[in-house]
């Protein structure tokens, strides 16, 4: 089983410079990455070899303390039916950390007074997946925000959906871990015609991004049910938390699985 990650904050550490260097980061990425990497890139794509990383999840003693420097920062993948928002939601309620999604990062630029509104509503409008060089602007205008606010961690959610982008991810911020979440049960959801879309979407994106994942052992795989409660308990458990969520029920009247 992974383990949970105590990084240091030493290693592509969460400050105002790599995020203001973010886009000479992008344009160095794509000037040099080579034919492979250029063949999977759809210039409207967003679906909403790195050195060996440090164990993933590691025994969870003090993670309620979090990492010394910073939070887990982690990412949320899987099956679009999968409701991995609430899980993300819930879990950065549990650690302290913020969630960030970038489907909510997105619909705030819906507005016309924003200089991305055509552009994402463009992409919207037309089914077409949203350009990187947005989807990743609007993150790292977030994570530098969030440094200055004082927060130390994350759990990313809708981010990010192929090889591309976890390898432009990898040149933002380090990624401790990628939660996968995987749907067992096709009856959890009606196949209405935009979860058709966005499943077939996911399908041919998902095999490479769970490869590149799998092979730095960052990658864990969470089979999703039906019953709610039991998707919360397993997940705590491959998470090694159950004695956070513990501390933490015994402090309120409802436990965090009753919202799940």
């Amino acid at each position: 089983m992974i383990a949970l990650s105590r990084h240091s904050s030493t290693a592509k550490a969460a400050v105002p410079a790599v995020y203001r260097l973010f886009n000479i980061t992008l344009s160095r990425f794509f000037s040099t990455a080579g034919a492979a990497a250029e063949a999977q890139l759809d210039p409207h794509s967003y679906y909403n070899n790195e050195p060996p990383r440090r164990n993933p999840l590691g025994a969870m003693d003090d993670t309620e303390n979090s990492v010394p420097g910073r939070g887990v920062q982690w990412a949320f993948i899987g099956s679009p039916r999968a409701k991995k928002r609430v899980y993300a939601e819930t879990l950065s309620k549990l650690l302290e950390v913020p969630c960030i999604s970038m489907a909510s990062l997105a619909r705030q630029e819906l507005n016309p007074r924003s200089s991305l509104y055509k552009q994402i509503a463009n992409a919207v409008n037309r089914r077409m997946l949203v350009p990187e060089d947005i989807i990743f602007g609007l993150l790292s205008k977030r994570l530098e925000d969030g440094y200055y606010k004082g927060e130390t961690g994350f759990i990313l959610d809708g981010i990010p959906r192929s090889r591309l982008q976890a390898e432009i991810l990898d040149q933002l911020v380090e990624i401790d871990l990628v939660v996968n979440f995987r749907c067992a049960d096709d009856s959890l959801v009606k196949h209405q015609e935009e979860g058709i879309w966005k499943e077939r979407v996911y399908a041919e994106q998902s095999k490479p991004l769970e490869d590149y994942y799998q092979k730095q052992k960052r990658l864990l795989d969470f089979q999703v049910g039906s019953a709610p409660a039991e998707n919360w308990q397993g997940l705590l458990a491959a998470l090694h938390l159950q004695h956070i969520n513990a501390v933490c029920s015994s402090k309120k009247p409802t436990t965090s699985s009753s919202i799940l």
